[in-house]
């Protein structure tokens, strides 16, 4: 059987702006959010890992103009942070977008349903860290996230017990899948998450910050 042809964005009225990576019914494609501010090599890890263990055929960095639940005081510019993650990413399944700026949305779940509905037949999987999941009961519609697609939640150090035993994990426990599922992950009807043990890097956007200030 041959595969699905890629297909761009089928523009609709006010989306003239709006250009997604290529993408296609049956495709899985991780979607990875952040400031990434600045980003580092953990990031990369991260959407590498997503690739080998989940089966994904891409992973999207969806570039957040700003997180409701952080201060944006020493929010590097857009376009600065773009440019950055484009230059480390350095892989042909690792697309970096702005797409939630020029969609226009604010928060995660709004972002995701529009693209879940622009891209149909696309087997979307969320990916976040351990460290995001502890406080994943904080984000706007975070139940609506879980029912949306199936999520990664990647180790962060010292995060694994915290998120797994806080309001969002206890909640969602019943629908974990095992580690060793993570090729059913993309088709899996949600709510379904995986956890992904073994990824551990120490280095994190605050603390580069913090570095490069201290200098």
């Amino acid at each position: 059987m041959r595969a699905a042809p890629l297909i761009g964005p089928r523009p609709r009225r006010g989306d003239a702006r709006l250009v997604l990576p290529p993408h296609a019914p049956g495709l899985r494609i991780g979607l990875f959010g952040g400031s990434f501010n600045p980003p580092h090599e953990a990031h990369r890890m991260v959407a590498l890992t997503a690739l080998k263990r989940l089966g994904l055929d891409a992973v999207w960095w969806l570039v957040t103009p700003g997180n409701p639940l952080k201060a944006h005081g020493g929010l590097a510019p857009l376009a600065e942070r773009i440019a950055a993650a484009r230059r480390l990413a350095a892989h042909p399944a690792i697309h970096v977008t702005d797409i939630e700026a020029r969609l226009g949305t604010r928060y995660t779940y709004d972002t995701l349903a529009a693209l879940a509905e622009r891209c149909r037949g696309v087997r979307f999987v969320w990916i976040m860290g351990a460290d995001n999941l502890a406080q994943f009961h904080r984000w706007q519609n975070w139940r609506g996230i879980a029912r949306l697609m199936p999520m990664a939640i990647v180790d962060r150090p010292g995060a694994s017990l915290r998120a797994v035993a806080g309001v969002a994990g206890t909640t969602l426990a019943r629908y974990r899948l095992s580690e060793s599922d993570g090729l059913l992950l993309a088709t899996a009807p949600p709510p379904a998450w995986i956890f992904l043990h073994g990824l551990k890097s120490p280095l994190s956007s605050t603390a580069i910050r913090a570095g490069s200030a201290g200098r």
